[in-house]
């Protein structure tokens, strides 16, 4: 209970932009949990994946190849289903159908990313603009009392609670967003890994075609 007492006793000291930066750690909790649950169920099995893919794909077995697709789940999984239907409707656009469909599946991987980016940069500004408005106060001629030369250093120490925040805040965005920043990459290799094996398949039908 003191411990909150004593938390709540610097918050107050920040000044009133210590309730945006407040706000902007929340967002950052928020999100982090909105992807983790997100990305946990984008998530595709590759254990073996593409090696138990390419002999269906090349046996142009597409029920098993949609069966694999099926149990390894996932953005790549999706994504290598959808381009198994095209090969079974012998559809020869291919290509757009893959780049579509990987393009809505790293766009779902990157939402919210990019307000994770934005608060980086903001929450240390707020945090600046907090210790600034402290300052202010604390070289007010009408807040230096007669005989208290300490009153305007202790105004300062208060007025930079608001930078150490920001910058706290900043720092627990970015490692939030490298972490999401690390699995977008990952699950977008994958899907490059499993569309590569589809469009290689195709040039290999058109080359046995016009042999």
């Amino acid at each position: 209970m003191d411990l909150f007492i004593q938390c709540l006793s610097v918050f107050q000291k920040g000044g009133p932009t210590m309730y945006l930066i407040l706000l902007c750690s929340l967002i950052v909790v928020g999100i982090g949990v909105e992807r983790h649950l997100y990305y946990r169920a984008a998530k595709t099995d590759m254990n073996g994946f593409i090696e138990r893919l390419a002999p269906a794909v090349q046996a142009r077995d597409w029920g098993a190849a949609g069966e694999i697709c099926r149990q390894a789940g996932g953005v790549a999984g999706a994504v290598a289903a959808q381009g198994i239907e095209c090969l079974r409707n012998d559809v020869y656009h291919l290509e757009s159908v893959l780049e579509g469909e990987a393009s809505l599946a790293a766009a779902g991987l990157k939402e919210n990313l990019n307000h994770l980016s934005a608060i980086v940069t903001v929450a240390p500004l707020l945090g600046l603009l907090g210790t600034v408005i402290g300052m202010i106060g604390s070289f007010s001629v009408l807040n230096i009392k007669h005989g208290q030369p300490m009153a305007i250093t202790g105004g300062v120490g208060e007025a930079l609670v608001a930078t150490a925040s920001g910058l706290c805040v900043a720092i627990l965005s970015m490692v939030v967003y490298s972490y999401f920043a690390h699995l977008l990459d990952r699950n977008v290799n994958h899907i490059e890994r499993v569309c590569t094996l589809l469009i290689k398949q195709v040039k290999r039908d058109n080359s046995h075609e016009t042999a």
